[in-house]
């Protein structure tokens, strides 16, 4: 399985998957998990990522430039079975949803920030949009390592003892 994580916060990223059985995971080949900073995909000077919002209101959102090269850019090396906008509107996380994003094989996560997305990239890219809860975080890193978390774990070799995640998909 690979996991791609588009943000603009990649070291807030770093250390949930340097520990444990996420780096188990990555260490035997069962995962591959790549950070991905969004800003290296902005055509301005300054690297912004961020905009008004086209509607109006208070806040910015982030712009659809950098989301839709660094989106095409990846699926011109892979086709994936996902798209994910971590959102606090999102359909809510549970073990149902956890399991059978396990069984994909290519996914990518985009993390939110500022007041969210262009509307454009929920239309046009965003196969599937996931919250952890009902309350509202400061970017969607957290939701990433979340999500991601409840997914690698179920890969088969993940866990030394596999029977202790089928349990979890029991209840």
């Amino acid at each position: 399985m690979r996991i791609d994580i588009i943000t603009v916060l990649p070291q807030l990223l770093e250390s949930p998957f340097d520990h444990s059985i996420l780096k188990r995971a990555i260490d035997k080949g069962l995962v591959e998990v790549n950070l991905i900073n969004l800003r290296d995909y902005s055509t301005h000077k300054q690297k912004s990522v961020d905009d008004y919002a086209f509607g109006g209101g208070a806040g910015m959102v982030m712009s659809i430039e950098p989301i839709a090269n660094c989106i095409n850019a990846l699926k011109t090396e892979r086709e994936y079975d996902e798209v994910i906008y971590t959102s606090p509107d999102g359909e809510l996380l549970d073990q149902k949803m956890s399991n059978r994003l396990s069984t994909l094989k290519n996914i990518i996560i985009l993390c939110g920030h500022y007041k969210g997305v262009d509307q454009r990239v929920r239309d046009h890219f965003i196969t599937k949009e996931i919250s952890i809860g009902d309350y509202v975080l400061s970017g969607g890193e957290l939701a990433a390592a979340v999500i991601s978390d409840s997914i690698i774990r179920l890969i088969p070799g993940a866990m030394s003892d596999e029977t202790s995640a089928l349990t979890d998909l029991l209840k």
